[in-house]
């Protein structure tokens, strides 16, 4: 175990660089790490990424700010919604089996990785400037069920997070990766709310965890925008596939010999 969690603590390196940088891929590493390198149960490694990451984009989102990053009125209409839907999710989530939420984590994971390797079509407005009109309902919309995802399984945010803010909010993709952690957080900590109602932490191990993401995270910062986008997301994109494979191959037995009452 003690191996383990020091591997687990290295890793957490990644998991902040991973958020810093590209404004998502926290719970998709963070999980994983949680589940298979410390043994952690799958609600409880969920739960755990939720406080993870929440706490390591609410710390990074203010890196961004000071570049100019961060949109705050869209951030806090789509985080508004997010947080409602994650608060519902995370509540659901302690009532499904950990089998069934690992593979629909993995399920997550694959189209997640599917659409960075496929790449996100470019913003109509490249100089940064918001669109005139607001789709507000449309942002709260798709901000209630990223949010549902999210708060289910512990993934699927900044990944949809930036190109729903790209596409919808007309936000640069800079912009949207600085203000997909706002949204994160926020969304993160509703989730972390709903599973707590039924599951308990490894508060140490937890905070260890954290304190060396948020410490990724500024080194994630700091090589935004000085890293080419498309390479990195793409590469990302194959990693994540790969890793959601593995959990797949992992859990299929499992959830197997759960349906059929084994």
């Amino acid at each position: 175990m003690e191996i383990g969690l020091v591997v687990a603590l290295l890793l957490a390196v990644l998991v902040g660089v991973s958020l810093g940088l590209m404004g998502g891929g926290g719970s998709i590493l963070t999980v994983p790490i949680l589940t298979y390198v410390l043994g952690m149960g799958p609600k409880e490694a969920i739960a755990a990424s939720l406080f993870i990451v929440g706490v390591t984009s609410a710390v990074s989102v203010f890196s961004h700010a000071r570049a100019g990053r961060v949109r705050w009125k869209t951030g806090l209409i789509f985080g508004g919604a997010g947080m409602a839907g994650a608060f519902l999710g995370g509540i659901l989530g302690g009532y499904i089996p950990g089998p069934v939420l690992m593979v629909l984590f993995a399920v997550m994971m694959i189209a997640t990785a599917t659409a960075m390797i496929r790449g996100r079509k470019k913003s109509a407005d490249p100089a940064g400037h918001p669109q005139k009109t607001l789709p507000v309902a449309r942002i709260l919309l798709d901000g209630f069920a990223v949010g549902i995802a999210t708060g289910l399984v512990g993934a699927g945010g900044g990944f949809l997070i930036v190109p729903a803010l790209n596409l919808l909010g007309g936000l640069p993709m800079a912009v949207a990766v600085g203000t997909s952690l706002l949204v994160i957080a926020m969304k993160s900590f509703a989730g972390l709310g709903g599973y707590l109602l039924s599951v308990q932490l490894d508060w140490p191990v937890v905070l260890a965890f954290t304190a060396i993401a948020v410490a990724g995270s500024f080194v994630g910062s700091a090589l935004a925008g000085r890293i080419p986008e498309t390479a990195l997301r793409k590469g990302f994109g194959i990693f994540v596939l790969v890793v959601g494979a593995f959990v797949i191959v992992q859990e299929a037995p499992q959830l197997v010999a759960l349906i059929s009452g084994a």
